[in-house]
């Protein structure tokens, strides 16, 4: 019987930098979403790729969300690594991540050395770009399935809530700083000793993000080791794959239910994500560029700019909403133990806790105001409009990075009949106990490790169960490239305009097509809280 040997630890002398240090990596992995999300749409329509074939190209991300976390959850659920579960699969992911980000930048020098014909190496160009893009998408889903796990691993039942919030709050800093970077003129900065164009540097930054981030928490964490005994057998391929369709087919209620509220808040999300910034962009084209303008050298540099100055203004609020909001909602924590306040406040803390929502009520909160922000999409004639619609999803992006994995993670450590758990002291040596329930050093402290020996349980198995939750996640992405690539090939067939190569920037009639999928995912949305509401009542 396999088992875990070990007490997992994090470095830092507080609460505070341990959970920095625990969720640093997501720093590294939202910056390079940002650059993939932001930059390459409108990056593949300047290559000539139309709007239709450009959102089928994004079936990469959730095709690899679909694959890969699950896969990558289960074998990692088995790693009998000495380093643990979940490190070598992060650092792995983080190199492939960087790898292709360097090849994506620089794809047409690379294709520019063996085909020296601009024709001829148009199609290569535009292969090697998609390849590398799939291959992004594959890798960082794999360090992101293993960088959710390890917080589920090393935190108890009482902080899988706090663990979460931190996770939201890097992933808010990640977006500043890659919505900042994007937003700079990094051409003019650092001249042209990291690539010809912003694109390219960012790509170089974004590699380098990548893995110094996943570097730092591979160092601070330390795994339990997962010991396999005699008559232990690793899996077939056959054997993962009939594992996940197993546990997909028995999930326990409210972890399906977490898992439905999921599936429909993200066919509203997809289309925010991959595509606010190219249509912020063209809304500044299409109504704002005055009608005499010629069209600029850059133009994906300088609307991956208006977009980015756009979206750093969301990122401000994702980031404040991250630290703030967790001090209004109720946690775990609270309802299973209260401390004594000081009796000239006693009555006020009282009063402020009733009035806390917990946190499926806030979830239910972000799905309706992200859905009463992007109905209006259609109805943005000027990109200051369109910014203004798009900084009001910041908030709702905040609950909604926070609360499913919340909620999933106190529901994994429930399964796993882990014992209720409070801080007993400030001191670093005091802080958890072991993976069994019994007194011993602590895990997230740096004391000396006592080896114990755990049995594999459910509630162990939290890379499955995240992996299935991200089957939730990308399904919807699926659906969310359908509806795009219809809504694209009725309203706007052809090669983008605002990305084209006439001298004279095109003014346009009719609805921009963007903000027609944007509205239909905030119908999504709507029906996202019913399912919320339903997972509340049970």
């Amino acid at each position: 019987m396999a088992s875990l040997v070990g007490q997992p630890s994090i470095k830092g002398s507080s609460e505070v930098m341990r959970m920095v240090l625990l969720n640093f990596c997501t720093i590294g992995i939202t910056f390079t979403w940002g650059i993939e999300m932001t930059y390459c749409t409108p990056y593949l329509l300047n290559l000539g790729l139309t709007k239709s074939n450009t959102s089928l190209i994004w079936i990469a991300g959730p095709l690899s969300g679909l694959v890969v976390q699950p896969i990558i959850g289960v074998i990692a659920d088995e790693n009998t690594s000495k380093w643990g579960r979940r490190r070598p699969f992060m650092v792995i992911g983080a190199l492939i991540v960087a790898a292709c980000l360097l090849v994506l930048g620089f794809t047409k020098e690379i294709v520019g050395f063996v085909l020296q014909d601009e024709k001829a190496a148009k199609g290569p160009t535009i292969a090697l770009a998609v390849l590398s893009i799939y291959a992004l998408d594959f890798a960082i889903n794999a360090v992101m399935s293993c960088s959710r796990s390890l917080i589920v691993d090393v935190l108890e039942l009482e902080q899988q809530q706090a663990g979460a919030a931190w996770a939201s709050r890097m992933n808010a800093v990640g977006h500043i700083i890659g919505y900042g970077a994007g937003a700079i003129d990094l051409v003019q900065i650092l001249g042209t000793s990291l690539g010809q164009t912003q694109f390219q540097q960012l790509t170089v930054i974004a590699a380098a993000a990548i893995l110094a981030s996943t570097a730092v928490t591979c160092w601070a964490v330390n795994e339990s080791v997962l010991v396999s005994g005699k008559n232990t057998k690793r899996q077939s391929s056959f054997g993962v794959l009939r594992q996940i369709y197993s546990t997909v087919r028995h999930l326990p209620p409210r972890i399906e239910a977490i898992c439905w509220a999921q599936f429909w808040s993200w066919i509203g999300w997809f289309p925010f994500l991959f595509y606010s910034t190219t249509w912020i962009g063209e809304t500044y084209f299409r109504y704002d560029v005055p009608p005499d303008a010629k069209q600029s050298k850059d133009v994906l540099g300088e609307m991956g700019r208006i977009g980015s100055t756009s979206l750093v203004l969301y990122s401000f609020i994702t980031c404040s909403g991250a630290f703030i909001l967790p001090l209004f909602v109720r946690s775990p924590d609270e309802e299973a133990y209260t401390a004594r306040p000081p009796p000239a406040v006693a009555g006020f803390l009282k009063r402020f806790k009733e009035l806390k929502p917990d946190l499926l009520s806030t979830w239910i909160f972000g799905h309706l105001m992200f859905a009463a922000s992007m109905s209006l999409a259609p109805f943005a004639m000027s990109f200051r409009f369109a910014t203004a619609l798009v900084c009001l999803c910041g908030i709702p992006w905040t609950i909604a990075m926070w609360a499913p994995t919340a909620l999933l993670g106190i529901e994994v450590n429930k399964l796993s009949g882990r014992p209720s758990y409070r801080r007993l002291s400030d001191e670093p040596e005091m802080e958890l106990p072991r993976l069994n329930g019994s007194d011993g050093p602590s895990l997230l402290g740096d004391g000396p490790e006592t080896s114990a020996s755990v049995p594999s349980s459910s509630g162990e198995l939290s890379g499955i169960y995240f992996g299935i939750l991200n089957i939730y996640t990308t399904i919807p992405q699926f659906l969310g490239t359908l509806i795009a690539t219809v809504v694209f090939a009725i309203l706007e067939p052809g090669k983008s305009r605002e990305v084209g190569d006439g001298e004279q920037i095109p003014k346009q009639s009719g609805p921009n097509a963007i903000a027609v999928c944007l509205f239909i995912g905030a119908m999504c949305s709507i029906v996202a809280s019913f399912a919320t509401r339903r997972l509340k009542n049970m």
